[in-house]
Parts: C-alpha cells; sequence; structure tokens
C-alpha cells in the first residue's frame, strides 16, 4: 500500500503545483475575483446549479470543438445528384414573389391615376389635354406658381445648386436652413423649430425621440399613419380615447392616474398626442379644452397640424391663432411645409430644449439628407406671403363656404370635416350606423405588456382604454363604398373636376378609416370656379349613388 502511495506521490504534487498555478493565473485576469465570489456563492445556496452549470459549460466546448465535416466526410445524410439532376432542379425551381400580384381593381385604380403635365395648380392640364380645376392637390394659399416664389427659387438654385447631399449634423446645414427655421419659430411665436425633410417622417422621428419605454402615451384612436408608426417605435405604453372626444379623454386620464396609484407604479413622462384637423375625416380638435385637460392632469402636448398650419387662423398660423390660445400652452407643435408652404418638408416647433434635444435624438433629423435649399426658400417666401397677405386666409374660409353650401344639402352623402377645414372629407350615405363585429376590424393594440381589463358598469358606454377598438365602431363595407367613390371620381373627371378618394394603408392601420372623397380647397380658386366643382361633384354623388337603390 505504501509503495503504491509513494508511486503516486509525484502525480499527486504536479497536480497539485498545476492547480495552484492555474488559480494563481486566473486571479491575475481583471474581474477574476467576481466570477470567484459568484461561483463560491451559487455553489454554497444551490450546489445543483453549480453540477448543471459545468455540464453546460462542457457540452459548449464539445459543440465549439467537434468537427463540423465529420458528417460531410461520412456522406450519411447527403443525396449525391448528377450534374444533369442538378441542373433539371435548378429549371424547375422558381422563387416565392415578393407581394402578391395585383388584382383587376388594384390595376384599374393605378392605371386611372391622372398625369398632370407641367405646372400644378388651381388648372392643372392633364396628359389627355384636359385643363381641370383641381380640388385634390394640398394649395391652401395658393402658393403654387405664385411667380416671386418662383423666381427666388431659380435665383437659390444658381446659386446653391439642388441639395446638401448630407444630414444637418454632418456639414448639410446651410443659411437657409436656418433661416427657414427661424421663419417658422418667428411667425408662430415659439423659442426655437426644428427642420426635418420629410413631412410623414417628422412626427414619426418627434414621437420617439422625447417618449421612450415605460411613459404614458393618451392617443386619440383617429390619429394618421405617421403617429401611429411613432407610437409603435416609441414603445411606449398608449392608451386611447375616443375620437374628438374630450369627455372619453378625460376620463382615460383619470383612469391612467388611478391604475398608477393602485398599482404603484413610478411617475414617468406622460404625453396627449392628437391632431389640429385630422387627415382622415377633417374633424377639428378642441384646443381650449386639450390645454385645460393637459394642465390639470400634468401631460405634455404633442400636436400634430400638419393639415391646420397654412389653412385656419387669420393668417394660417394654425389652432392656436384660430382659438388664441398662447403657444407655449403646446408642448410640441408639429407641422408639414409641404402641405401648408406647397415646398417640402415638416417642422416641429417649441422650447430651445425641445428643439436641440431633436438634433440629437430625432432620427429623420439625423440620418436624412437635409432639405434642398430652394425648397427652404420656398417655404420662407410663402411664410412672408401669409405674414403680409392675410385677405389670402379669409378668401380660403370663403371657398370653404362656397363649397360646404353645396354639398351640405346632399341627401346621398355626410361630411364629417369642421366647418372651417379646407380639407372636406365625403362620406357615402349608410340607412344605418350598427356596431360592426370586432372581427371585422382585427386592429393590433399598441399596448400588449399590459393586459387589458374589464370596464366596471359606471363606463359601460366608453371604449376600454387599453384597447385601440372603439366600443361602438361605424359598420360600413369598405370595398363597396371605395368602388362608389372612385365612380363619383371618374365621373367628376369627365366633367372637368380634379378630386381623390383618400387613400389608406388598409393592412397596416391600426383602425381602417371610412373610405372617403378628400376634397382640398384653395384660395387660387375663384368663388366661381368654386361653385362649378361642388356642382360638379354633387351631381356627380347623386348620379352613381343613385343607382345603388
Amino acid at each position: 500500500m505504501s509503495t503504491t502511495a509513494s508511486s503516486l506521490e509525484p502525480l499527486f504534487t504536479l497536480v497539485a503545483q498545476s492547480y495552484e498555478t492555474l488559480e494563481s493565473t486566473f486571479y491575475k485576469i481583471p474581474g477574476s475575483a467576481v466570477i470567484a465570489r459568484y461561483v463560491k456563492s451559487s455553489h454554497r445556496d444551490d450546489p445543483g446549479r453549480t453540477l448543471l452549470e459545468v455540464i453546460l459549460i462542457i457540452f459548449a466546448i464539445r459543440t465549439l470543438l467537434q468537427s463540423r465535416t465529420k458528417a460531410e466526410a461520412s456522406g450519411k445524410h447527403f443525396i449525391e445528384f448528377s450534374e444533369k439532376e442538378i441542373g433539371e432542379l435548378v429549371d424547375e425551381w422558381s422563387p416565392e414573389p415578393l407581394a402578391q400580384p395585383l388584382n383587376e381593381a388594384e390595376r384599374a385604380e393605378l392605371d386611372s391615376v391622372p398625369v398632370v403635365v407641367g405646372p400644378t395648380g388651381p388648372k392643372p392640364k392633364l396628359a389627355n389635354g384636359k385643363t381641370v380645376l383641381n380640388l385634390a392637390s394640398y394649395n391652401f394659399a395658393g402658393l403654387a406658381g405664385n411667380q416671386i416664389i418662383k423666381e427666388r427659387c431659380i435665383d437659390i438654385l444658381r446659386r446653391y445648386g439642388l441639395g446638401s447631399c448630407s444630414p444637418p449634423g454632418f456639414y448639410g446645414s446651410q443659411d437657409v436652413q436656418t433661416q427657414l427655421e427661424q421663419d417658422i419659430a418667428d411667425f408662430l411665436g415659439t423659442e426655437d423649430a426644428i427642420l426635418y425633410s420629410q413631412a410623414f417622417s417628422t412626427i414619426s422621428s418627434v414621437i420617439p425621440a422625447f417618449c421612450k419605454r415605460g411613459d404614458i402615451i393618451v392617443a386619440d384612436r383617429s390619429v394618421n399613419f405617421a403617429i401611429q408608426k411613432g407610437l409603435q417605435i416609441s414603445r411606449c405604453t398608449v392608451r386611447w380615447y375616443d375620437h374628438n372626444d374630450m369627455e372619453s379623454l378625460q376620463h382615460v386620464l383619470e383612469s391612467v392616474e388611478k391604475e398608477r396609484i393602485k398599482k404603484n407604479w413610478p411617475l414617468t413622462r406622460r404625453f396627449i398626442v392628437t391632431e389640429g384637423i385630422f387627415e382622415h375625416d377633417g374633424v377639428m380638435s378642441d384646443l381650449p379644452k386639450l390645454i385645460e385637460l393637459k394642465l390639470k392632469y400634468k401631460y405634455r402636448l404633442i400636436l400634430d397640424e400638419s393639415v391646420s398650419f397654412g389653412s385656419v387662423g387669420r393668417t394660417g398660423r394654425g389652432l392656436t391663432e384660430l382659438y388664441n390660445v398662447p403657444v407655449s400652452q403646446v408642448d410640441m407643435l408639429v407641422g408639414s411645409v409641404a402641405n401648408g408652404l406647397t415646398a417640402t418638408g415638416g417642422f416641429c416647433a417649441g422650447s430651445h430644449i425641445v428643439v436641440k434635444h431633436q438634433r440629437i435624438n430625432g432620427t429623420s433629423y439625423v440620418f436624412s439628407a437635409a432639405m434642398p435649399p430652394l425648397m427652404t426658400v420656398a417655404a420662407s417666401e410663402g411664410i412672408s406671403v401669409l405674414r403680409n397677405t392675410p385677405s389670402i386666409l379669409t378668401t380660403l374660409q370663403e371657398n370653404i363656404r362656397v363649397v360646404r353650401a353645396i354639398l351640405d344639402k346632399v341627401d346621398c352623402i355626410t361630411i364629417p370635416s369642421h366647418n372651417a377645414s379646407a380639407v372636406i372629407h365625403i362620406n357615402v350615405r349608410t340607412p344605418s350606423s350598427t356596431p360592426a363585429p370586432a372581427q371585422l376590424l382585427s386592429p393590433t393594440p399598441l399596448s400588449p405588456a399590459i393586459p387589458a381589463t374589464p370596464l366596471s358598469p359606471s363606463s359601460a358606454k366608453l371604449s376600454n382604454p387599453t384597447s385601440v377598438r372603439p366600443r361602438h365602431p361605424v359598420q360600413f363595407d369598405a370595398e363597396l363604398e371605395e368602388r362608389l367613390l372612385q365612380d363619383i371620381v371618374d365621373d367628376a373627371l369627365a366633367q372637368g373636376v380634379l378630386i381623390t378618394r383618400a387613400k389608406r394603408l388598409r393592412d397596416q392601420e391600426l383602425i381602417g378609416a371610412r373610405p372617403s372623397i378628400r376634397l382640398a380647397i384653395s384660395a387660387a380658386m375663384s368663388k366661381k370656379d368654386c361653385e362649378k366643382a361642388a356642382n360638379v361633384i354633387k351631381t356627380s354623388c347623386v348620379k352613381v349613388l343613385s343607382r345603388r337603390r
């Protein structure tokens, strides 16, 4: 026995020395003491876990060291094909299409889109040689084709070239862009403004720049698609209130506070997100009530005035001017340079802090090329026109009243838009407005992290704020109404009036908006032209919709 022990003694000595060397080497590695403490405490608390971790480490090492060509060498799991068979298989293979082929209705819709030849404006010329009255383009103040703006743009194009070819933060900033930001801030009465090169990307960049996971957003159920994308990107907890219903908004704000107290949530940033004039139907928000609720429940307000900027108010400053509300009460005022000033891009106006934060965190501002200089000058000149010629907005409102006076009397249609909205939506009148089955809407809630809770009997008439679905949605046949509205569009075009259906992304929007014809009224049209266009639309509506009966 002693002979065996003496013969193994050198081996034990070698193992002990190797262990000491390995231990001393391990503790020389930075952070090794932390790992050692973790292993000791883990083994002390749960020895079984240590065994499992050792097995997993061994398995990982074995997997990494295992030859990946072993099976290939043995050929057990491979089928050998001849060159002829390989060629036949390649010839027979066809890739899956990137998208489903267009159906007959979609092809017809694309083929029916009219093409404008030359400059757009109140009376553009189409490719077929016909001149039409244009109620399809956003040209509220009639700035499209303005001769002074055109001459300034030509001069800037010669001096500055076509574009900056770089984002503003990467040598893409030019003095004319900085000047437009200052012009917008001065025009609206805010401390500062930031310019985005694409209107759609403006609000979808502003929201996630300030709203992060854990923050709370209370949003109108009918916000436009750009806002919906911003809400999704932000990953906030979203609560919904019924479309332009201030009572529903107040109920949601109260329920959020009760839920926070009940579940002991920490105080976090909270925002109300809505539109000035809604793109989907032309309804106008009650801005004074929004400000009242915002201050009462201590929220910040993000107001998208993409439609209302340049079209309402004495000089086109939007809802703040129309309702005589201090612009400082709106934390982030988002607008469209493309819609209101017939240029391109968008802006966000607010305090210095709000603007400077976006210059670092606004995705579209950081990663998109800056707006072309000629477009910024066109927008600056447009602001000068609005500031110095307030009669333009008076003419616009008169034209709106002329069109509404004729169309409001048509029995077969309904108009949900506000009387002062330059964007007028026309819906097909239905015999009844019964609730639609929930499965017809199939929206995707934006707040899956917090399960929906049933409403109490006292709030049975109110929609569930955790779901984007309204409690009493209006039932409509989207396919049928789209077809009828397109027939009206085609009939009006044949009579010399260019109008369009409101375009939707029905498979991507959270809740599909009701099909509508969207009219864009312009101050560049005369009262006589507005009357003529409205009468043509009236005749087309009666002609097409009377066939249904």
